[in-house]
């Protein structure tokens, strides 16, 4: 059983960054974050391997860091040069037993949300 908790949401101008965080508190396996804006099908942005392996949405590829801190048990989604086209409410995940997958449909543990909201 995972529980996760992610922070670092918030509201910023295109161009600009901002990094969020996702606590475990439980053991988790491979992990994820993913996003889903009103309207639309939640989409897999990147994931980490238990080994450090990443793997990117191409809408994100060079903009956005996926990364982890073991001894925190934190995951971390750097996102820079953001547009508004980013704007989702933002999830982490875990428990997916494949590698570098970005299907929502994997993985069994979420988090609540936080939003991210980026403005012309």
């Amino acid at each position: 059983q995972v529980q996760l908790v992610e922070s670092g949401g918030g509201s910023v101008q295109a161009g600009g960054s901002l990094r969020l965080s996702c606590a475990a508190s439980g053991f988790a396996i491979n992990m994820g974050w993913f996003r889903q804006a009103p309207g639309k099908e939640r989409e897999g942005v990147a994931t980490i391997t238990i080994r450090g392996t990443t793997s990117y949405a191409d809408s994100v590829k060079g903009r956005f860091t996926i990364s982890k801190d073991n001894a925190k048990k934190t995951l971390y989604l750097q996102m820079n040069s953001l547009k508004p086209e980013d704007t989702a409410m933002y999830y982490c995940a875990a428990g997916c037993s494949r590698s570098r997958y970005l299907g929502p449909e994997c993985y069994d543990y979420w988090g609540q949300g936080t939003q991210v909201t980026v403005s012309s």
